[in-house]
């Protein structure tokens, strides 16, 4: 199509102005939409940054719908891969006036399966379990694709959801029982069958992953895609094009060697006693690693007791292999089980000996687990064989992708060359809209006291804006100094992350109309809060990642190795990009109105500030509270 075309679906009068009243024509968004259908006929890669406002998602799926080829839509967060699929993709699919085959694929582990549900089913559960173990069984008998996000009165993170979902490691495959009832099965043959295949991005590394290892695939083949939230790609790349080990999988793996035990060979007691040890040296490795959460580096001094617990586990590991492999002539679930120790121990193994030099390993603990990692220090490769070559078309877009006006640190990071570029603009008048409120007089952010000030300073900015602000932190320690010191310096209610589920919290942030939101890394983007219960965002400190971070440690002494300067290269773009998100939370529509605070006076004080200023939408800037203050009377008259 041409632009013109563009204009008479996405223009004031076109097809979709006549379906929704309050569709706006947006010039950018028309751009943006002809250069995606271009690079969707003509092929390469393209990236696109989309401004807020821009209406990106119509300016993607649009032409995916009409390019008459097999297009996969990927998102970065669940509540736009909803929004696509619920809302737009059936008003565009009336719009284009032709049915299609449009399909969603999630990961294996939010589908229902039946052969491990009907084996806990009869084999039974913890009391605390069966209540909702009862709902699922009741909803099981009326679902047709298996989603579990169709149960109500289950939460997400409930212990029964594993008891009931597989996973690559446990799934018995076609010697299943109930493979021709599969749900998984039956949402990838629809996947395979659909025009628009619409996913996440960790779906999507998996198969790529898969790919990368010889293992096969999750996704069928496309012609084409679109990745939005594009600026998650190079960390989730780092992540699948490695490996990881998790205390979870060890334990999983002995609890369903000994559920496959009971069920068939209950009179083998090396075996469930070989189960029982892994589980035991599992929980003693966690301890030996001491208390709290932290990622740290991942190493093994030799004689420490961190080296002493994982060698153990390691053992115990070996010995339920060898009773797994005696006992599976017993039944398809201890040979499947068999199958999964080889694949566990060989990680046990790998991590044991940590001498790949192209990746870095590190650790990261939580309060009862821990997940071992290897990342590579260069994914542009991996990225380059399995995501841009075998595809003609692609397109990366997302409202973060540049470091002032330059696409160069995520062409290079990505490894792209000669991607086509293109820049459209948010359609906001941020100068009319909004003010950037940079206050004078605060100390370093090293300072012992900076929380505090910068705190104080927020005060009244709060109390300008009749409440309604988020104040989003770089580190918990300073959002959880904030939890208590500003309830007793506002009036308004006051709600902390962590407190309830993020889509509780934004709930009753909206419903409130006058709350201040306390949050950190979660809630620096894919959050979007429309209208007046949101109108001032704060934030403490330029997002750079911690130093101490053992994949940013490993980069930058490659960076140093190579002649580079770490931080300008590394540290600064990332930062960028991540301030940029979370100014992006403040202006959401075209009658939007809001204050941003950045407190850090770094941005004044040093010369790197004005990268991160310039890469900002054009906010009139002010350093005196009496301009906030004037901003919102000017406001109300």
């Amino acid at each position: 199509m041409t632009i013109t075309d563009w204009s008479e679906n996405l223009g004031q009068n076109g097809a979709l102005a006549q379906r929704l009243p309050q569709f706006r024509a947006r010039a950018q968004q028309q751009a943006m939409a002809a250069q995606v259908a271009q690079t969707l006929q003509q092929g390469g890669v393209a990236l696109i940054e989309a401004g807020t406002g821009t209406g990106k998602t119509f300016a993607y799926l649009l032409p995916a719908m009409l390019s008459g080829r097999k297009v996969l839509v990927s998102t970065g967060s669940k509540a736009l891969q909803d929004q696509i699929l619920e809302k737009d993709i059936p008003l565009l699919t009336d719009v284009v006036g032709k049915p299609m085959r449009v399909s969603r694929l999630k990961g294996r582990s939010n589908y229902l399966c039946l052969h491990r549900l009907q084996r806990f089913s009869s084999e039974g559960v913890a009391p605390l379990l069966a209540a909702p173990l009862a709902k699922i069984v009741d909803w099981a008998g009326r679902t047709r694709e298996g989603d579990i996000a169709e149960v109500s009165g289950v939460p997400e993170d409930s212990a029964v959801w594993p008891l009931v979902t597989s996973t690559r490691d446990n799934c018995l495959g076609s010697e299943c029982p109930d493979y021709q009832r599969c749900h998984v099965v039956e949402a990838r043959r629809k996947a395979h069958e659909a025009d628009l295949l619409v996913v996440n991005h960790h779906l999507l590394f998996s198969d790529l992953a898969l790919k990368a290892n010889g293992m096969g695939d999750l996704l069928p083949r496309v012609e084409a895609m679109v990745l939005d939230e594009a600026h998650q790609v190079f960390d989730l790349a780092g992540r699948y094009f490695g490996r990881q080990l998790s205390s979870h999988q060890l334990w999983d793996w002995a609890r369903d060697s000994r559920a496959e035990a009971l069920g068939e060979a209950s009179d083998d007691a090396p075996l469930l006693l070989a189960a029982a040890g892994v589980e035991t040296a599992t929980s003693a490795w966690r301890t030996a690693l001491g208390a709290g959460e932290d990622r740290t580096q991942w190493a093994l001094t030799p004689g420490s007791p961190q080296e002493a617990a994982f060698i153990h586990l390691r053992q115990a590991g070996i010995t339920l292999l060898h009773a797994l492999q005696q006992a599976s002539a017993r039944g398809k679930g201890l040979e499947q089980c068999a199958a999964r120790g080889v694949a566990l121990l060989a990680s046990v193994e790998f991590f044991l000996l940590h001498n790949a030099p192209e990746m870095v390993f590190w650790q990261e603990k939580r309060t009862r687990t821990v997940q071992l990692h290897a990342t590579p220090l260069d994914v542009a490769g991996p990225l380059q064989k399995y995501l841009l070559e075998p595809i003609e078309a692609l397109v990366l877009t997302s409202a973060t992708l540049r470091v002032g006006d330059s696409f160069t640190v995520t062409e290079r990071a990505l490894g792209l060359s000669g991607a086509q570029t293109f820049n459209a603009a948010s359609p906001f008048d941020y100068a009319r809209q909004s003010l950037l409120y940079l206050p004078s007089g605060l100390p370093e952010p090293s300072h012992p006291g900076y929380t505090t000030a910068c705190l104080q300073a927020a005060i009244p900015v709060i109390e300008a804006s009749a409440g309604r602000t988020f104040i989003l932190f770089t580190s918990h320690r300073a959002l959880q100094e904030a939890a208590s010191f500003l309830p007793r310096q506002l009036g308004f209610p006051v709600l902390v992350q962590g407190s309830m589920p993020r889509s509780r919290l934004l709930d009753r942030f909206r419903s409130l109309g006058n709350a201040v939101l306390l949050g950190a890394a979660s809630f620096w983007e894919g959050v979007d809060v429309q209208g007046e219960a949101l109108s001032s965002v704060i934030i403490d400190k330029l997002p750079f990642a911690n130093p101490s971070d053992p994949i940013l440690r490993a980069r930058t002494e490659q960076c140093q190795a190579a002649g580079g300067d770490p931080f300008r290269e590394l540290q600064i773009p990332q930062a960028v990009i991540a301030l940029r998100q979370g100014v992006g939370r403040l202006i959401r529509s075209e009658t939007d109105r809001g204050v941003l605070m950045l407190c850090d006076p770094r941005l004044r004080s040093k010369a790197y500030g004005k990268i991160f200023l310039e890469s900002l939408p054009p906010m009139r800037r002010v350093s005196d509270l009496e301009a906030v203050q004037q901003f919102w009377k000017a406001s109300l008259s």
